[in-house]
């Protein structure tokens, strides 16, 4: 998949020019990707989104027509726009796999080539990785509140434009929900696609009970009514229970019904007895209408019985408590030789420099234990002193019951994928398992377990040491 160049902020093109006058292009630099705080005031996030930042950066290219559109601004010097001609991403990226939950202040990319393609790369990096985290994240949190139902994604109406609405399908996917709503998304992704009808449907008819029917002798196999139009229990169900009970007749089964509004608890519970009452103990029954992991946790709390869950809104814009946007940063921590540290007042926002690697502390039976940020050449082992990224003053140790694993591989060297793709079924799977490995205490909803991440003596020193340079200079 190609995505334009031009995605991207006017600033990485006016560097990127400033860096070919300067002389500086060439220069080796190392960029990483990561965010501070996870998303939805929650315990974790879910990495996604790679697979489509490897595709922008192997399709990197200026075309003819993109490059006349910069012509035109009037802004740069034509030294610049022969150089787009010939641009092209040969650098390495070193990332965890897709799926893979992480936590703030991990580096998640780790960029590597020359200052012009590897400082150009970050708007589109940050766009693409963003998002894709911010949802699979949040379809994770909708998944583990629905337990043993189904969750659809039924997003693309609220989504943020047509390439949003495909981009939901996918990350939702990979954080547990494993259908859609949106058929391009289906095509393009081999997402299974689901859905009903809508009110209007019902309101084209000149009453429900007609509308049903009609509905029932397209779809004789495949029928789930929307009982809600004008009275869910009162109407809806009963029409629905009578065209249950004609496909029967004709030998087929109505698969269920759907509420979309009202009081999802109490109206799920009635129709659940109805539906069982009539003989019909198989039939489905399918909540929508502004769900997310509240809601569905509210609707179990109070005895719901709710079998699919149509998650729409809240999903397709990650929408909760600090929600909205992941808030991943683009951070230069080497350049040629010299590691670099963004530093402020506030620590939480001084960067970790230099190359890195991202350990995880795991006990035999998978259970995760901690996080270590380390320098990418340093030696650690079981029972040395780890630090608080956050506080220096704090420390502890890594146990020595547990076995290290390195989280991040090389995914791409010289422009180039190094391995092959993997299918969505992998990656949901690869979340599936991995936040069965978390303290149980980081997939609460309200004030979440915090999981550990410390970083290394070695990157400690490092960081203190760049610190004080900088404030001697």
């Amino acid at each position: 998949m190609r995505f334009s160049p031009l995605i991207t902020d006017l600033y990485e093109l006016t560097m990127l020019a400033g860096y070919l006058e300067e002389e500086m292009h060439e220069t080796p630099a190392v960029f990483d990707l990561f965010y501070r705080q996870n998303p939805f005031r929650g315990g974790y996030a879910v990495f996604a989104g790679l697979d489509m930042a490897l595709d922008y950066l192997e399709n990197l290219a200026f075309s003819g027509k993109e490059i006349a559109y910069l012509q035109g601004l009037n802004l740069f010097r034509p030294r610049f726009l022969e150089f787009l001609r010939d641009f092209r991403f040969r650098g390495r990226i070193t990332a965890p796999e897709e799926g893979t939950v992480v936590f703030g202040n991990e580096p998640l990319l780790t960029v590597e080539g020359s200052l012009a393609e590897a400082q150009f790369v970050e708007t589109a990096l940050l766009n693409i990785v963003n998002f894709q985290t911010l949802i699979a994240t949040k379809a994770a949190r909708v998944t583990h509140a629905a337990g043993d139902a189904q969750v659809i994604e039924f997003g693309l109406r609220r989504a943020q434009g047509p390439d949003g609405g495909s981009s939901v399908a996918r990350a939702a996917f990979i954080g547990g929900v494993r259908s859609t709503s949106n058929v391009m998304a289906g095509m393009l992704y081999g997402i299974p696609v689901k859905g009903t009808h809508a009110h209007s449907w019902i309101m084209a008819f000149p009453d429900e009970l007609t509308a049903f029917r009609a509905y029932a002798q397209v779809f004789p196999d495949s029928s789930i009514l929307l009982v809600d139009t004008y009275d869910t229990l009162k109407s809806g169900m009963v029409n629905a229970i009578t065209v249950a009970g004609e496909l029967r007749a004709k030998g087929h089964e109505l698969v269920g019904v759907r509420i979309d509004s009202g009081d999802l608890a109490y109206l799920s519970r009635q129709a659940r007895h109805m539906l069982d009452e009539a003989g019909f103990p198989e039939a489905r029954i399918v909540a929508s209408n502004e769900v997310d992991e509240h809601v569905i946790e509210s609707i179990l709390s109070e005895g719901g019985e709710v079998d699919i869950y149509g998650v729409g809104t809240k999903l397709a814009v990650g929408m909760g408590d600090g929600g909205g946007a992941l808030g991943g940063v683009y951070k230069l921590v080497r350049i040629g030789t010299e590691p670099k540290l963004k530093v402020t007042s506030d620590i939480a926002k001084a960067t970790l420099p230099d190359r890195k690697k991202l350990l995880r502390a795991m006990m035999d039976d998978g259970g995760c234990v901690m996080d270590i940020i380390a320098l990418a050449d340093e030696d650690i082992r079981q029972g040395q002193k780890v630090y608080n990224p956050l506080n220096p003053l704090q420390f502890t140790h890594i146990p020595s019951e547990v076995h290290l694993a390195d989280l991040r591989t090389v995914v791409m060297e010289n422009g180039r994928r190094t391995g092959s793709r993997q299918t969505l079924d992998q990656l949901a799977d690869r979340c599936r398992q991995q936040l069965a490995c978390l303290p149980q205490g980081c997939l609460r909803f309200v004030n979440p377990h915090t999981y550990k991440v410390s970083i290394s003596s070695g990157l400690q020193d490092l960081r203190l040491r760049l610190m004080e340079e900088l404030q001697q200079a």
